[in-house]
């Protein structure tokens, strides 16, 4: 039954099945993730894209809500070769076009090929060549959507654990999975999880041990504020960040960062220690990447299929950010201790 369309960058249109109706758009991604499909759609990363799923069975243990990532679906969209029922109603609950029944296989190769690319989706019974077409005219590149940390970020100062007798952390949410507080938590800090755009006074209100840049969808270079606060008080607070945080660490520290052809999203990368040699499999989701660490920071770890840099760290002024998700969910947990390490430099 061909009741959904996709319309790719350079107009190609695939026909495919409808599996939750409606319109939308985003940059078309992939993850080659076999499981973790609950986290990986209430991912906030995944923001203004449309998420194709490499595995070809999607739903295979249902639905659970104590694995989600965060109180809604992220991505604009998801593709996938076959969708269960159960995934299927879910994203239909929460208004998110979902397709099935088109070769995933092509798609994923054609984004590895020609890189990550802007996308239409129409799905239903009235749905159109037309109308996909219309929604890939209408779609923004990334690094367009300039306030997209308003999208998913906390609205005002939220405390986790305020009675712990950890560290006090103060957490940038960029856009912020749960399990990056959880694991956090876990170890008795109380963080103090701030808007994306909290200003050095808003962060110093909370006399932090530690300050904490999150994971976040879209461009690095747009989250200037949060780069601000770490310019402020970097040598004065403790500083760690994942994912996006890594990357706005970097610019606000003198380095680059750059766009990548289509990113890493899955659960099998390996990345190397430069010290001790180790290699550890991590779960990504990103498509920037530190292109340039600038001076002040040290590439202590790089992704072992392209060299990427997947840790940066200064020891003097107590710094330590991961390209990589440690807290995983869904993943391999190789790098939980880095939660271990940044709650260790509140008390250097």
């Amino acid at each position: 039954m061909t009741d959904a369309f996709v319309a790719i960058e350079g107009d190609r249109v695939i026909e495919a099945r409808a599996r939750s109706p409606g319109t939308t758009r985003g940059e078309l991604v992939f993850t080659t993730a076999y499981t973790g499909y609950e986290e990986s759609l209430t991912d906030p990363s995944y923001e203004e894209q449309l998420l194709t799923f490499s595995y070809p069975l999607i739903g295979n243990y249902g639905v659970r809500k104590e694995r989600f990532e965060s109180d809604r679906v992220h991505p604009r969209g998801v593709l996938a070769r076959e969708m269960t029922e159960d995934v299927a109603s879910w994203l239909h609950e929460e208004d998110v076009p979902a397709i099935d029944h088109l070769d995933t296989r092509d798609i994923v190769t054609e984004i590895r090929d020609e890189g990550a690319m802007r996308a239409g989706i129409a799905a239903g019974p009235d749905a159109t060549r037309e109308d996909a077409l219309e929604q890939l005219d209408q779609c923004e590149h990334m690094s367009d959507h300039t306030e997209i940390g308003a999208q998913v970020s906390v609205d005002g100062p939220t405390v986790h654990n305020e009675a712990g007798d950890g560290p006090r952390v103060a957490l940038v949410d960029c856009g912020a999975k749960g399990s990056i507080i959880d694991s956090l938590v876990e170890r008795d800090a109380t963080v103090y999880a701030l808007p994306y755009n909290a200003s050095v006074a808003d962060v110093e209100s909370v006399d932090p041990d530690v300050l904490f840049i999150s994971n976040g969808p879209g461009d690095p270079e747009n989250f200037e504020q949060a780069g601000e606060v770490v310019d402020a008080l970097v040598g004065d607070v403790p500083l760690a960040g994942i994912c996006l945080g890594q990357q706005v660490v970097a610019n606000a520290l003198g380095g680059r960062t750059e766009k990548m052809e289509f990113g890493h999203r899955g659960v099998n990368q390996p990345v190397r220690d430069l010290r001790s040699g180790q290699v550890v499999m991590t779960t990504q989701n990103h498509g920037y990447t530190v292109a340039d660490p600038g001076d002040t920071l040290e590439v202590t770890q790089v992704n072992v299929n392209d060299d990427t840099p997947e840790g940066l760290d200064n020891d003097d002024l107590d710094i330590i950010t991961r390209q990589y998700h440690p807290e995983a969910n869904p993943g391999p947990h190789d790098s939980l201790s880095f939660f271990d390490d940044v709650v260790a430099m509140a008390d250097d």
